[in-house]
């Protein structure tokens, strides 16, 4: 055979060689592309059908909202996230915020009342139901998603509502278990290195997401150090079974209250002082009485009322044995919002 044929034998089948080798390669990367465009499709199609349940309940504005699937920016939650990033974010807006509650009624349904007290108006009540923790319902500040004054969020708008899950300022799960967050007094209080670090926003999602009682929050916390732009804050936990606690940051690291000096938390810090010096909290503690005498939400969201400001953003009373949520936003106690969280109590 001539060399000239056998060379020519030889490059056709160098040729096939490689136009096999390609389409193996491109084959592959078609699957690895497919592969991926229906991962982002899963993602996307939650984040959509979450970002399309956005309604306006009232023109406050209130809006409600229902998260699909796994939270954006999840790992945060997991690894936390660096302190300087959130250093003086928001600037202190006002120290004497916030009143809360924990008490059981006559019909024993266990009530947690809660005043958000603080200078911002566009609000958001936000279900989640994570893939791999406990539904829940929550109230969000949306100043901190900035969209703050806006009467109606347009589909243009609303991709920051995304991060909602991170911006909780109070809630309860479908365990029974309920968390605020209140101002108090900053401390310097030593950070671990060890841990990792979380907004106390995002703290209150973490134990919405995970936390079974009361014990279970106050564990949870333990874990992390806890940063709050602008101003210090501490966490009242209840449960359905009755369990209270408040978890505040002093000189000496985490203290724990419990019990019934945790049933009323303001704006000081209850592991320091027994006699404070704040009406709130002499007021709620002469009505508590009332709530605990009632057979209904009304005596609760009346203490709500007599402790409130003309800053109160929002009053809500979680029912943490039934899962009913009674709102009241800018102090209309006329104007009353009824929702409900399907409860799933652990034995």
């Amino acid at each position: 055979m001539p060399d000239r044929m056998v060379e020519n034998i030889q490059t056709n089948v160098q040729g096939k060689s490689r136009r096999r080798h390609a389409r193996r390669v491109l084959r592959c990367l078609a699957i690895v592309a497919t592969i991926g465009l229906l991962v982002l499709g899963a993602f996307s199609y939650d984040f959509l059908r979450t970002l399309a349940s956005l309604e306006k309940v009232d023109g406050f504005p209130l809006y409600r909202m229902k998260y699909r699937g796994t939270y954006l920016l999840n790992s945060l939650l997991e690894k936390g996230i660096g302190r300087p990033l959130f250093r003086g974010l928001f600037p202190a807006v006002n120290a004497g915020a916030c009143t809360s509650f924990a008490a059981r009624n006559a019909r024993g349904s266990m009530l947690f009342g809660r005043n958000f007290d603080w200078s911002h108006r566009s609000s958001l009540l936000l279900y989640c139901d994570p893939p791999h923790g406990y539904a829940s319902v929550s109230m969000v500040d949306l100043y901190y998603l900035g969209l703050e004054g806006m009467s109606e969020i347009p589909w243009t708008k609303r991709l920051p509502l995304l991060a909602a899950p991170h911006a909780a300022i109070d809630g309860m799960n479908e365990q029974g278990v309920v968390i605020a967050q209140n101002v108090a007094p900053r401390r310097q209080s030593p950070k671990d290195p060890h841990k990792p670090t979380l907004l106390s926003s995002q703290i209150v999602r973490r134990v919405l997401d995970r936390a079974r009682d009361v014990n279970d929050a106050v564990s949870l916390i333990g874990r992390y150090n806890v940063e709050s732009p602008g101003v210090s804050v501490h966490f009242h936990i209840a449960d359905a079974s009755g369990g209270i606690a408040v978890v505040e940051y002093g000189d000496n690291g985490i203290e724990i209250v419990r019990g019934e000096s945790a049933r009323i938390s303001t704006n000081f810090l209850l592991s320091e002082e027994r006699d404070p010096d704040c009406w709130r909290y002499r007021e709620a503690c002469g009505l508590i009485g009332n709530v605990r005498a009632g057979t209904s939400f009304v005596e609760a969201m009346r203490l709500l009322q007599a402790t409130s400001q003309s800053n109160t953003i929002w009053s809500a009373v979680y029912n943490l044995t039934m899962g009913d949520i009674k709102l009241v936003m800018g102090r209309k106690y006329n104007q009353m919002h009824e929702f409900q969280l399907g409860m799933n109590h652990s034995e």
